[in-house]
């Protein structure tokens, strides 16, 4: 019985450090590349994102500052003003078509807690009250 341990716990240790070097597998510029993705996250990084028509190469708009980029069907930029001040912007782009919507004044919001809205009116059930005449 301990004979046939023995050759199970050498194949586990083997396959654990066959898959703990697959990780490691990723090429520098992978790993920069993420690196630089999770700095920029994290507002450490200066960006100038510039918006430009294809068809007649005028620009179109750019967002300058310390910027993260996400990209869900739209381009969403978010951009750090100051100590806790943030903007959010919006791109967007159809065929013949472009717009941006830009935040204009930073607002202070808290980077440690989420904030949560709940609107009274989608709580309440709509209720219509009639008075009669006595």
């Amino acid at each position: 019985m301990k004979f046939r341990k023995k050759p199970i716990a050498i194949a586990a240790a083997l396959a654990i450090s066959i898959l703990g070097t697959a990780g490691a597998c990723d090429s520098d510029a992978k790993t920069a590349s993420d690196n630089l993705s999770k700095a920029a996250d994290q507002f450490e990084v200066q960006r100038k994102i510039v918006g430009v028509n294809t068809r007649t190469g005028e620009y179109l708009f750019y967002v300058e500052g310390r910027c993260s980029i996400e990209r869900a069907g739209d381009l969403i930029v978010t951009c750090k003003q100051g100590p806790n001040e943030y903007r959010k912007h919006y791109i967007g782009q159809a065929t013949d078509v472009a717009w941006v919507s830009t935040q204009m004044d930073a607002i202070d919001v808290s980077v440690y807690h989420t904030r949560v809205v709940i609107k009274p009116e989608g709580l309440i059930p709509n209720i219509d009250l009639q008075g009669g005449k006595q």
